[in-house]
């Protein structure tokens, strides 16, 4: 009986040092891939990081879209004003072009 009884022993602890190495290999196998896994979301072409630059760049577009119809709006409104109003005209030709009226004087101020 004892001589079973330490031939267990000895199996049991044959296969208890057996399997250690095999677990240590899946262990690392596993930490890899999910090392390599988390690599990849990260800095892939689909990861994290290129959607948070990707968002970055579609919100400043949007600002610039936003600032652009906003101009859009603004020359529209001057254009109309060009058309079809003659004091707007006036002040143009007066201010931006120099002009005046025939008869009129220009006073220069000039400063010290």
């Amino acid at each position: 009986m004892r001589r079973i009884i330490n031939k267990r022993k000895i199996i049991s602890n044959k296969s208890k040092s057996f399997h250690s190495p095999q677990k240590q290999l899946l262990k690392g196998t596993a930490f890899l891939i999910f090392f390599s896994l988390s690599i990849i979301f990260i800095f892939g072409d689909h990861g994290v990081l290129k959607l948070y630059k990707i968002k970055n760049e579609r919100r400043e577009i949007q600002k610039k879209i936003a600032e652009l119809r906003e101009e859009k709006e603004k020359l529209k409104n001057e254009k109309n004003k060009i058309k079809n109003d003659l004091g707007y005209i006036e002040k143009i030709a007066r201010e931006k072009y120099k002009m005046v009226k025939p008869g009129e004087k220009i006073f220069k101020v000039i400063d010290n």
